[in-house]
């Protein structure tokens, strides 16, 4: 069944290869490990994820770097990874990328299809290729997202454009099992036969075990729940679609309230409706008193977090990512929200910013 699911979900996102594992974070540590990333690398990715990405890069021995992000995307600015890459690195007599905060190799940039809204892959891709870095995507929220790639004129799935890319099935997802369970999706052949002796313990057959593996096999039960819920999937993002929608037509024109960009190349899964405003703890109050499951994702910024201090980051350092985790709200988002549930979410919201003087949040200028 396994294997089932393997099959059926690689050709969801366009891909040869999905090798199912435990979980998402799994994943990452894996596709990072495939890649060769090891102790004298680095890997640049974005501060404002779920801290399961950086945990994966420096379980996987190398450092987390990050560069901040677009403040209307929310996703890696590949504009500020260009000038990161210009002006905080330099390549070596060997024509190695080198940080010049670390004194390690730049060897991968691992870009964040943050809220289930693609990254802007293809000048990352490009900056990648130049620089002789691997692109692997943290798709973990981004099941059925769709990129339009301009160097093919094609929408490709999330979990196609890079070398390898992670995805979880943790049952708050879209694509959501019972419990644990995650895949990495490739069209590299080599990357997929290292993953599948990686998540089994490093065997090529039963008690042969050429590496030094993991214990990080999906269950056969995750495996059946994910293959039957499968076939639904595009339908359930479409009507997460509608839901999102239908909150931009009812809060449209309330200044205080940020509503989420959606570039042009970028189909977004709507694995969260995200909106911004500067009473976000007070909204948040108000919305858990009126019974309303609002959350916030995330309040605290990776290079932020106690964990990471290791790294010598400080606040201010990524003005953008830490102002988000100061304004986001997450509403409540799910393919079967009924109109009158967010009409009462409407309301609440429209309520909230009526009842005093706040000022308007110019989230594109932000």
């Amino acid at each position: 069944m396994v294997l089932q699911f393997e099959t059926a979900f690689a050709e969801f996102c366009g891909t040869r290869h999905c090798v199912a594992v435990s979980s998402g974070t799994a994943a990452l540590h894996y596709a990072l490990l495939a890649a060769g990333i090891g102790a004298a690398d680095a890997v640049i990715t974005a501060p404002n994820s779920f801290v399961a990405t950086a945990e994966a890069i420096s379980q996987a021995g190398a450092l987390p770097e990050f560069v901040d992000v677009d403040p209307r995307t929310y996703n890696l600015d590949a504009s500020k990874l260009r000038a990161h890459l210009e002006t905080h690195c330099q390549h070596d007599r060997q024509g190695t990328l080198i940080s010049r905060r670390s004194g390690r190799r730049i060897r991968a940039i691992l870009p964040v299809h943050l809220y289930g809204q693609p990254a802007d892959v293809d000048p990352i891709l490009e900056l990648a290729a130049a620089h002789d870095l691997t692109v692997i995507e943290d798709a973990c929220q981004a099941h059925g997202a769709e990129y339009l790639s301009r160097s093919s004129h094609i929408w490709r799935p999330a979990g196609s454009l890079g070398l390898a890319a992670a995805f979880s099935f943790y049952p708050g997802k879209n694509l959501g099992a019972c419990g644990e369970a995650g895949a990495v999706t490739t069209n590299d052949d080599e990357i997929a036969r290292k993953i599948r002796l990686l998540r089994d313990h490093g065997q090529a057959r039963k008690y042969e075990h050429v590496i030094e593996g993991y214990n990080g096999r999906m269950d056969t039960i995750q495996a059946g729940i994910l293959l039957a819920k499968l076939p639904h999937l595009r339908q359930w993002n479409e009507q997460r679609r509608s839901v999102a929608a239908r909150y931009r037509q009812q809060l449209a024109g309330c200044d205080e309230v940020a509503l989420p960009y959606e570039p042009e190349y970028a189909r977004s899964n709507y694995h969260l409706f995200v909106i911004r405003l500067k009473d976000r703890d007070l909204l948040l109050d108000h919305l858990k008193e009126c019974e309303i499951g609002a959350a916030v994702h995330y309040p605290i910024p990776i290079h932020c977090q106690p964990a990471f201090r290791y790294l010598g980051y400080h606040a201010g350092d990524f003005p953008v990512a830490e102002r988000l985790a100061q304004e986001v709200i997450s509403l409540p988002m799910y393919p079967h929200l009924q109109e009158d549930q967010q009409d009462e979410v409407e309301e609440e919201i429209r309520q909230f910013v009526g009842a005093g003087s706040r000022p308007a949040l110019q989230m594109a200028r932000a």
